[in-house]
């Protein structure tokens, strides 16, 4: 990429950053993205505070993972038919009253089942964000909007962790969930107050038009998420049974976040790049790359060695994020903006989950290498899948060029 060409794609982020309507939208989202990254930790320290027991605080978390990864799309999809005002209105105060409540439950029957019915309630704050950058933003900064937007999620997901853990080792442990509760009250309120996110409007299905599970690319992109997700579940729990293996549990917490925090650069990067290279083009390469960085990740141990993989993983699939994102945008229907991102979270979601518990399983009984192995095979068919359907995810494309 030459010098003019990066210089014009830097301002193009400070443009975005100077359009008043943007930044109010990055701003009153943060608070609730932030809230997100907290509640999993939350509720793992309110159960285990309360029961003495790591496996039910791992139920209850996993829980409420599960049941809000299976919702997903059926909140999505309510939003593309009403708008945004009343699912904001309605799941924001519900979500925090639930949350404050969740504090004054006891006995491990209970704390699982609110856990559970938190997943179903929490608000669809970036499913709320995603559509309105289509039309916040004019067509040649939408790239560079969706980086902004990938980056401050993921920045959510960096800092959330690590301010519930700082709340519950304190000398007042159940500060965590009440300050849970007042970010998604501020990030819900911030959102739903905004001049433009009260103007924003459903998009209106085409008549005659395909739905979008009849999308022949939107299929692709399910079946995909299935292996995404279940390798990225296998991965997220190698890291900890590998910390726990040899003896470095510490190990585990700052590889997700040194990952996390690449992939906030990583989706930055993706920005950068000019409105010139096609979505399926360069998903396709950094994909590739992607599945790349998985390899070493089965042959080190806790280490500085796997510590650089991990980053070049985080790297790479922030930047696979805003690609991911825009390819999506290129073969949905129209009228379906949140839904279909809905239902893809909600697949990723869930698989992950049984990832997760297939590979704790591996892991115990074999080896956490296996599951970095499994990672690596669902990355790789994955890739196979996306080169092999590709005609697939060009319907739309000239939607996003003129």
């Amino acid at each position: 990429m030459g010098g003019t060409s990066r210089l014009a794609c830097v301002r193009a982020y400070l443009e975005i950053l100077r359009n008043p309507r943007a930044l109010a939208m990055i701003l009153a989202a943060f608070p609730a993205r932030l809230a997100y990254g907290m509640v999993g930790l939350d509720i793992y320290f309110k159960v285990h505070n309360d029961t003495h027991s790591i496996a039910i605080a791992g139920l209850a978390a996993g829980a409420n993972g599960l049941v809000g990864s299976l919702s997903t799309g059926l909140r999505a999809a309510v939003i593309d038919r009403l708008g945004l005002k009343i699912p904001l209105r309605v799941f924001v105060p519900g979500y925090a009253i639930a949350l404050t409540t969740l504090d004054l439950c006891h006995g491990a029957t209970l704390l699982i089942v609110f856990a559970a019915v938190l997943g179903v309630t929490a608000p669809p704050i970036n499913l709320s964000v995603r559509p309105m950058w289509r039309t916040a933003v004019p067509p040649e900064q939408y790239r560079t909007a969706i980086a902004i937007d990938t980056a401050s999620m993921n920045l959510g997901v960096v800092l959330g962790p690590a301010l519930a853990t700082t709340l519950a080792l304190s000398g007042h442990p159940s500060s965590g969930l009440v300050v849970t509760a007042f970010l998604i009250l501020l990030g819900g309120i911030s959102l739903s107050t905004l001049k433009f996110s009260k103007q924003w409007r459903p998009e209106q299905k085409e008549k005659g038009a395909q739905s979008l599970f009849k999308n022949p690319g939107f299929r692709l992109l399910i079946v995909e998420g299935v292996l995404i997700g279940f390798g990225t579940g296998a991965y997220q729990i190698a890291i900890p049974s590998i910390s726990s293996l040899h003896s470095q549990p510490r190990f585990a917490g700052f590889a997700f976040g040194i990952s996390a925090a690449m992939s906030i650069i990583g989706s930055l990067f993706a920005g950068l790049l000019g409105r010139a290279k096609a979505p399926i083009r360069v998903f396709r390469v950094i994909y590739f790359f992607w599945f790349l960085t998985t390899i070493p990740m089965a042959f080190f141990n806790p280490g500085i060695a796997l510590l650089l993989v991990l980053s070049l993983f985080g790297l790479v699939g922030g930047a696979e994020q805003v690609f991911y994102l825009e390819q999506l945008e290129v073969i949905r229907p129209q009228g379906s903006a949140a839904a279909a991102i809905g239902w893809l979270w909600t697949t990723e979601g869930s698989f992950g989950a049984v990832g997760q518990s297939t590979g704790g399983f591996i892991a115990q009984h074999f080896s956490p290498h296996y599951c970095f192995a499994i990672t690596t095979i669902m990355f790789g068919i994955g890739f196979i899948l996306i080169n092999v359907g590709q005609r697939w995810l060009k319907p739309r494309e000239s939607l996003l060029e003129s």
